[in-house]
């Protein structure tokens, strides 16, 4: 019979190579098959950087017995380490150009942006106190950052002013000194407001292309900035309606739109309370990952349906305090707190008389289809009974969760011990607030109580909301958690991961998902 080797040379030189790799048995290396990451990154099966890592450790065991054992136990883990660094960060940067998850030096700066916020508002509401809204008769987002620097600057804007209805109705005895306390009142707000633009905007592109900040949190402070622009541009909106005798009620005080009034503050709300729950996103995300286990049995905890009830009642809350606070704004714009100042008697009554309360003058149509709408909206009389109706609607609702988070024996069993703290914590807040109300109406809206209570509704939301941040579940944070721990699970499986760290692991099956 001839020699097979001889009529097939090719065969010849194959066969030592061939007995060497496929009829060496692989199941003594104690590791299982991983998929690449990536297969359209590499040509073809055989050149990945797995299945060379795999014949670099199958060879290092098949030639034990001629290596040292220094060699033989220090190759294979450092060449596994680089194959699945490597690996993963390519598919990772080929996933998605943002992280998981934001820095947390994005959150302090969130954090600062809305102390900065907060700010503005409680100075906000100190001009409009003192009737220095209307000082500037002019919006220049740009040129208007500079103020008067000499004499002939300060005369124009003063012969500005002395245009506008408010003095030829109010101020008609008004010198240059006092002219100059009110406008530097309002030029400080308006130059704060564009600090706090500037201030979000470009830090915003720098964390975007710094790759500091995840995919949803890039858009959402995006949306910010598009919220602080929108709310200056209302600003302007609103003093622009106390500028001009055909914007108000002829005959009437000359003053702001009440309806644009509530809408400036109302934009300054919503912008603040982004700010404020993206940065609580943003570090409760962080302390949930320093310890998987242990955050994903906390959120599977408040996921308890018998704490939905608690859940949907801190979020119905958060938009009862917001209402609340908005037709405060809508009691300001009219003056209506310097009416019926005592409590809880409004005149005679608890309520005004009916007819008081629905006054066809009020109506703007002939057949009064707009009656309740407009006198809900436009008499002080009903306005501010709505606010004292809605206050009173906010104080009991806290305090009737109060009750139920610390009496309900499957809520108080289930609610963590931080909720309960935010709990009492809201409690506290709406208490100083009722005190701060009552005060400022008693004593007929002096500034040193008007302001401390305009405060204190934006206080009370910041408490909610912490308070939200601390029971809602995010479902983004739960499943990145899910994740993790099947991550763990799979990487325990074998000694084929040893020495390789718990972030390569996690990245690597992460994209494998």
């Amino acid at each position: 019979m001839p020699n097979i080797f001889s009529t097939f040379p090719l065969l010849k030189q194959a066969a030592p190579r061939l007995s060497r790799e496929f009829f060496t048995c692989q199941a003594r290396v104690g590791t299982l098959p991983i998929p690449p990451p990536s297969p359209r990154a590499f040509r073809s099966v055989g050149q990945t950087q797995f299945l060379q890592a795999f014949k670099k450790r199958s060879l290092h065991g098949s030639q034990k017995t001629r290596q040292s054992p220094t060699a033989l136990g220090a190759a294979p883990p450092s060449a596994l380490n680089r194959s699945i660094g490597g690996a993963t960060e390519k598919a990772l940067s080929k996933k998605s150009f943002f992280p998981e998850t934001s820095d947390k030096s994005v959150a302090y700066w969130l954090f600062a942006s809305a102390a900065s916020v907060f700010g503005i508002v409680v100075f906000g509401g100190l001009t409009r106190l003192t009737e220095s809204g209307l000082s500037i008769t002019e919006w220049r987002p740009v040129t208007g950052s500079l103020p008067p620097t000499n004499d002939a600057d300060w005369d124009r804007e003063f012969t500005k002013y002395r245009s506008s209805p408010e003095f030829k109705q109010i101020n008609p005895h008004m010198d240059l000194s006092e002219f100059k306390k009110i406008y530097w009142m309002e030029w400080t707000h308006r130059l704060w407001g564009r600090v706090v633009g500037v201030t979000f905007l470009l830090p915003t592109i720098y964390f975007i292309a710094r790759r500091k900040v995840s995919a949803p949190m890039a858009l959402a402070t995006s949306g910010i900035c598009l919220g602080i622009g929108f709310q200056g541009f209302i600003g302007w909106w609103m003093v622009k309606s106390g500028l001009k005798d055909d914007l108000f009620a002829p005959g009437s005080h000359p003053r702001v739109s009440q309806y644009r009034l509530t809408a400036h503050l109302g934009a300054a709300f919503v912008v603040y309370t982004s700010m404020l729950y993206a940065g609580l996103s943003i570090l409760r995300t962080h302390r949930l990952k320093a310890d998987p286990a242990q955050g994903l049995e906390l959120l599977k905890k408040l996921s308890d349906p018998r704490l939905r009830a608690f859940r949907v009642s801190v979020a119905a809350l958060a938009v009862l305090v917001f209402t609340t606070a908005m037709s405060g704004a809508l009691v300001a714009g009219l003056d209506a707190g310097l009416i019926y100042n005592e409590f809880p008697y409004m005149g005679l009554g608890l309520t005004p008389p009916k007819k008081e309360l629905f006054d066809p003058w009020y109506s703007h149509t002939p057949d009064r289809s707009d009656l309740w709408w407009r006198n809900m909206l436009e008499n002080p009389s009903l306005v501010q009974l709505d606010h004292r109706i809605l206050a009173t609607t906010t104080f009991s609702a806290i305090m009737g969760l109060w009750a139920y988070s610390r009496f309900s024996p499957r809520v108080s069993t289930l609610l963590p011990a931080q909720a309960k703290k935010g709990m009492l914590g809201v409690v506290h807040l709406v208490l100083l607030q009722v005190t701060l109300g009552i005060s400022t109406l008693i004593y007929m809206v002096p500034t040193w109580l008007a302001s401390p209570h305009q405060a204190g509704s934006l206080a009370l939301l910041t408490g909610v909301m912490l308070l939200g941040s601390r029971v809602w579940v995010p479902r983004r944070t739960l499943r990145m958690l899910k994740e993790m721990q099947h991550v763990q699970r799979v990487a325990n499986r074998g000694p084929l991961y040893r020495g390789v760290t718990a972030e390569q692991k996690r990245a690597f099956f992460t994209a494998r998902l």
